[in-house]
C-alpha cells in the first residue's frame, strides 16, 4: 500500500469508488472474496467504512453476499450484460430524445466540448481517458434529459455491466468504432432532433451488444502458436 493511500484516509464514498474501480479494471476478479480486514488495510479505512461500502456495492449489483462466506465480486455473464444493454437501449434512447427537447445553449457547448475531447483522446491513443469521457457523455445526456427515474435505473444497470464495458473499451480499435456513434448522438441532441437522437443512441447500443458478443467469442477461442 502506498503512502499516498494511507495519507488520504478515504471516507465511505471514496472507498466505494476505489473498490468499484478495482472491480472495473479487473484488479478484483469475478467471484473473488472481498475480505473486510484486507480491504481495510488496502484502503486505510475502518472496517465499518469498508462494510458500508460493500453494502452499497451490493445494492449496485457489483458485489454479492454469500451466506457464511462474506462478500465476493459478483460475476455478470455475457447473457446478463447483453440483457442490461438491451434495457439501456430503450431507456437511453428515451433520455436522448428528451435531452434534445430540453437542451440549452450552455449545455450544447458542454456536449460539443465533450465530443472534441473524445476525438482528441482517440487521436492520441488515450483509451482510458476516452472510456471516462464516454461515461461522462452518457451521464450528462441523462442529466440534461431530466428523466430522473430512468437515470436511477440506468445508473444501477451501469454498475452491474461496467466491467464488461471497460473490457470492451480496452479492445483494439473499439474507440474508433464508437467515436462516430457518440458524435452522432451529440449532433442530434444539439440540433434539437429528438427522433434522430433516439435512433443514434439505439444504433450505438446495438453496436455495443454486437461488440460484446464478438469480444466474448474471440476470448473463447484458444490461441495457437
Amino acid at each position: 500500500m502506498s503512502e499516498s493511500a494511507v495519507d488520504r484516509q478515504p471516507g465511505e464514498r471514496s472507498v466505494v469508488a476505489a473498490i468499484r474501480d478495482a472491480i472495473v479494471r479487473g484488479e478484483f476478479v469475478p467471484n473473488q472474496r472481498l475480505v473486510e480486514a484486507d480491504l481495510s488495510d488496502q484502503f486505510a479505512a475502518s472496517r465499518a467504512t469498508v462494510r458500508a461500502a460493500l453494502i452499497e456495492l451490493t445494492n449496485e449489483g457489483l458485489v454479492e453476499r454469500v451466506q457464511n462466506r462474506g462478500a465476493r465480486v459478483r460475476a455478470v455473464s455475457l447473457e446478463e450484460a447483453v440483457e442490461i444493454s438491451e434495457v439501456r437501449m430503450m431507456l437511453e434512447s428515451l433520455c436522448a430524445a428528451k435531452a434534445a427537447e430540453r437542451i440549452n445553449d450552455a449545455e450544447v457547448g458542454e456536449l460539443r466540448e465533450l465530443g472534441e475531447l473524445m476525438q482528441m483522446a482517440v487521436a492520441g491513443g488515450d483509451v482510458v481517458g476516452y472510456s471516462g469521457l464516454n461515461q461522462r457523455l452518457h451521464r450528462r445526456v441523462r442529466e440534461i434529459s431530466g428523466q430522473r427515474t430512468a437515470a436511477r435505473v440506468l445508473e444501477r444497470l451501469r454498475g452491474q455491466s461496467v466491467r464488461h464495458q471497460f473490457r470492451l473499451a480496452m479492445r483494439p480499435g473499439r474507440p474508433q468504432v464508437s467515436l462516430p456513434e457518440h458524435l452522432a448522438i451529440i449532433d442530434a441532441i444539439c440540433a434539437h432532433h429528438p427522433a434522430e437522437a433516439a435512433e443514434a443512441t439505439r444504433v450505438h447500443l446495438a453496436g455495443v451488444i454486437e461488440a460484446l458478443k464478438a469480444a466474448d467469442a474471440a476470448e473463447a477461442v484458444p490461441l495457437h502458436p
